[in-house]
């Protein structure tokens, strides 16, 4: 087997652009939309508030139940679920002495698990 031809340094790289030829902008959202989206994305980023989030898409849970499926100390998972009130993911409701959160629809967890299955195929 003969090896290939030597590369003799960096090859220059063809323009893709057609000078002629200019891409319509795509139109967005208002902006107040945009940033409430950005908003939203924020609350997901933390990987405990993801796992939050797919602990709770079977349904209610009270704290103690989410601290034990995550190992995790009661606080840290408080101060979790407070971003995902305040930023409209989860809502609570108290049930005796407990309070239980639960997801408020399925957008946040079809976000979550469409991140979490592409982060997967990696």
């Amino acid at each position: 087997m003969e090896p290939g031809p030597r590369s003799t340094g960096p090859q220059p790289v063809a323009d893709v652009h057609d000078s002629d030829h200019r891409a319509a902008p795509v139109p967005l959202p208002p902006d107040g939309v945009v940033s409430a989206a950005g908003e939203l994305l924020r609350a997901l980023s933390a990987p405990l508030r993801i796992a939050i989030v797919l602990q709770l898409r079977e349904g209610p849970r009270c704290v103690h139940e989410l601290v034990d499926a995550l190992g995790v100390a009661q606080p840290l998972v408080s101060q979790h679920l407070r971003v995902l009130k305040s930023s409209g993911v989860v809502s609570s409701h108290r049930q005796g002495r407990e309070m239980r959160y639960e997801l408020l629809d399925g957008h946040m967890l079809n976000i979550v698990e469409a991140a979490v299955g592409h982060a997967g195929e990696q």
